[in-house]
């Protein structure tokens, strides 16, 4: 039987081995170990950030930076209808309210001219995320949020070592946070990091994830989290941010093979290889389905998989999440026809960083096979 690729294999190494082992031999397995201060000076020194907190995931890192800017209830927060339901989470749970705005066809991201449409005298914050390896288009929004006094919260969780007009992602705004999960460039196989020049909310964050202890210890004046990311999963993060170069050269021709032999197959849009601000790193390789093709993702990914192949559909849209209709949110029905139409013709196809080059043959000969 042929052998499966899946969606995500992640490249781990010696260097990995030997910090996870310097953990044990030392008895530093849990958050008190030396090596989750040091991942957090490092990475916010990579991104010319001042401070890191490091947590559990990318998504408690959304909820504890949205509770720390201090938010009020009602307030509302921009942010693209094409991303994780953990984005529209973290502002549901800190008591504001999320609305969307569309993306645009070719990078899939949210745009400065969408999100200006959105601002109402409520908007207090907007979120950037930034989608499968290429940016938003950053400072635009960056200036007409200065302008009208709003809080940026820049979701680099797919941004790994990407810049924008060569600053990295992660620098921008208020606050900004990464997700160490398995597929990203840069894993602790669960795992996430809140990054800020602001030290009251470095403090703020702080204190969130560690079940707001104060003095005396066991007397609360708030309930927080336990968010702690252990010496064990900072270990791996440091060899991973190690090696975040070599990732990134790595990634980038994972993504030149896909194009080069994708580009011939009709009725498939891959993904811009760069932008004026950006050259695309290839968080993942996404490609979506043109509507003269009979069918839509979710047959497109059947195909893969009666092959063993691996993937992944785009993300539905949040405003069509049920559980935030069921709340009462998006009642007016925004209009995201770029959003809504990609998350049932989009997916994307296996770029760990372990993958070998047969193994991305392999995919594109599938490809060939099932997209015609």
């Amino acid at each position: 039987m042929t052998s499966e690729v899946t969606v995500n294999i992640p490249l781990l190494g010696e260097e990995e081995k030997q910090l996870l082992s310097e953990c044990i031999d030392s008895g530093w397995i849990s958050s008190e170990g030396p090596f989750v201060g040091e991942f957090e000076r490092q990475l916010a020194s990579r991104v010319g950030r001042k401070f890191g907190v490091a947590v559990t995931n990318g998504s408690a890192a959304l909820e504890a930076a949205m509770i720390a800017l201090g938010l009020n209830a009602g307030d509302e927060v921009i942010l693209p209808a094409h991303t994780i339901i953990s984005c529209a989470q973290a502002i549901v749970r800190a008591g504001a309210v999320p609305v969307v705005v569309d993306c645009d066809p070719s990078t899939w991201n949210m745009t400065v001219e969408h999100v200006a449409a959105a601002i109402t005298p409520k908007t207090r914050a907007i979120m950037i995320v930034h989608i499968f390896g290429l940016p938003v288009d950053i400072g635009p929004i960056l200036r007409l949020a200065a302008e009208a006094k709003l809080k940026i919260i820049e979701d680099a969780a797919e941004a790994h070592g990407q810049t924008w007009s060569g600053r990295p992602c992660g620098s921008f705004g208020d606050v900004s946070v990464f997700s160490f999960y398995a597929n990203k460039v840069i894993t602790t196989g669960e795992g996430g990091m809140i990054l800020t020049d602001d030290p009251s909310i470095a403090e703020r964050c702080r204190s969130l994830r560690n079940l707001c202890f104060q003095q005396p210890r066991f007397v609360h004046e708030e309930l927080g989290w336990n968010l702690r990311m252990t010496n064990l999963q900072a270990a791996l993060g440091l060899a991973q941010l190690r090696r975040l170069d070599t990732s990134l050269r790595k990634k980038r021709q994972m993504g030149t093979f896909y194009t080069s032999h994708l580009s011939r197959i009709r009725g498939l849009q891959l993904p811009l290889p760069s932008t004026a601000y950006a050259d695309n790193m290839y968080w993942v390789y996404p490609v979506v389905l043109s509507d003269e093709l009979s069918f839509n993702s979710t047959e497109a990914m059947r195909r893969f998989a009666d092959e063993r192949i691996g993937t992944r559909p785009f993300f539905w849209p949040i405003h069509q999440q049920p559980v935030l209709r069921r709340m009462g949110l998006f009642s007016d029905t925004p209009h995201a026809p770029v959003s809504e139409r990609i998350a049932k013709r989009g997916f994307y196809l296996p770029s760990g960083l372990g993958m070998k080059e047969e193994q991305m043959q392999r995919v594109v000969d599938v490809a060939r096979r099932v997209l015609q």
